[in-house]
């Protein structure tokens, strides 16, 4: 009997130790960082600290850590995002993702969000429902939010976007979030699911992620389809409720469907460029002007797939590019942090793209654009 009690205590410990470490595990893995910033010009560091900096695009509500502390991984945490002068970042929610993933076919037979969850503990319901994955993030969000002590502050309207930011010009140490989906699944299949992910506080969707759905064609999924008949119909509902079509990960035949009805500008959150990054993820010169001809905007990403680089220089390759065919007006920071990519510098360093535009030859007006200017005006005027 003694013998089965250790025996039973040693694999209950293990099973402990593996639902406590294993996520810390996973995530030192896939969401690291290639360098710091050292020393910054003064001149580099006084035009960042002038800036409203907002990012269109980061995963962090998928991992076990609160966003409240500075932690020793991830890319992202409100410390760090004050530390980087950041006033507004996106988080926008992962429900699905494939095993194997990458840049070219993924099917959709495998979940690896899946086995992250279990590890994490997250709620039963979240297990074979992509609605209460996303539910589940948004109440961790505003739990972080009601506990900050109005350090992070949730933005739902174009109002709260603007009392925030009168507020931000006397209390410069807080941040801002907006939620967003990765891929039209979190609505399960069905459109009448919309209203709770409107109530839920998300704000901007992509019909598609990694793979292929009910709904469209993915970048990199398997059919190289446009839009379904759902998909038109989501298109369609998300514009009743004012909600942004952002058209990152979708194939060209979903973007080129997408564009032919949508009647509200639209955005892609993170992308690179094909001119500069030849992927098929990354944008052809055609679809950046098109989506710049309804009022959108182009959200850089900053990791390697995207930009074909490991620095600050790439990033601004791509953004130099856009603002050459269709002016400042148009381009966005969305670095895809947390996205389970290496990256090369984390948010409190990003003062190191302010010192990389500098020297690409952009001026003071045009990067503070670019940082996030473009960003908070799309916001404002799109946000109900």
């Amino acid at each position: 009997m003694k013998r089965i009690l250790t025996a039973v205590v040693f694999f209950a410990g293990l099973a402990a130790a593996v639902f406590w470490t294993g996520p810390t595990i996973v995530e030192r893995r896939i969401n690291r960082v290639r360098r710091h910033a050292t020393w910054i010009p003064q001149r580099v560091e006084r035009l960042h600290r002038s800036l409203l900096i907002a990012d269109l695009h980061a995963d962090s509500l998928l991992w076990n850590r609160g966003l409240l502390e500075e932690s020793g991984r991830g890319q992202v945490d409100v410390p760090r995002l004050i530390e980087g002068n950041v006033a507004l970042q996106a988080f926008t929610v992962v429900t699905k993702a494939p095993r194997g993933l990458n840049m070219v076919r993924n099917d959709d037979t495998s979940d690896l969000v899946l086995p992250l969850i279990l590890l994490e503990r997250w709620p039963s319901q979240t297990w074979s429902s992509y609605k209460e994955r996303a539910l589940y993030q948004a109440r961790q969000f505003g739990q972080a939010v009601a506990t900050s002590k109005r350090q992070l502050v949730w933005i739902k309207s174009a109002a709260d976007l603007n009392a925030y930011l009168e507020r931000r010009r006397h209390e410069p140490l807080i941040v801002a979030g907006l939620l967003g989906i990765e891929g039209a699944q979190a609505l399960d299949g069905n459109l009448a699911n919309m209203p709770d992910l409107i109530d839920a506080g998300f704000r901007m969707m992509s019909p598609t992620h990694f793979t292929d759905n009910p709904f469209g064609g993915s970048a990199t999924g398997t059919t190289r389809r446009g839009l379904t008949p759902a998909g038109r119909a989501l298109i369609k509902e998300m514009e009743a409720h004012h909600m942004i079509i952002d058209l990152a990960h979708a194939s060209p035949e979903t973007i080129d469907d997408v564009l032919a009805i949508a009647t509200q500008p639209v955005l892609i959150s993170h992308t690179g460029v094909r001119a500069t990054c030849d992927s098929n993820r990354n944008l052809t010169d055609d679809q950046i002007k098109a989506i710049a001809r309804t009022g959108g905007l182009v959200g850089i990403a900053y990791f390697e797939a995207a930009v074909c680089g490991t620095n600050p220089g790439a990033i601004v390759r791509a953004i130099r590019h856009v603002t050459d065919i269709v002016g400042v007006d148009h381009v966005a920071l969305g670095s895809d942090f947390d996205g389970g990519v290496r990256m090369p510098f984390d948010t409190s360093d990003l003062v190191l793209i302010t010192e990389a535009l500098l020297s690409g030859g952009f001026v003071d007006t045009e990067i503070a654009k670019i940082m996030g200017g473009n960003t908070l005006t799309f916001l404002a005027k799109n946000l109900l």
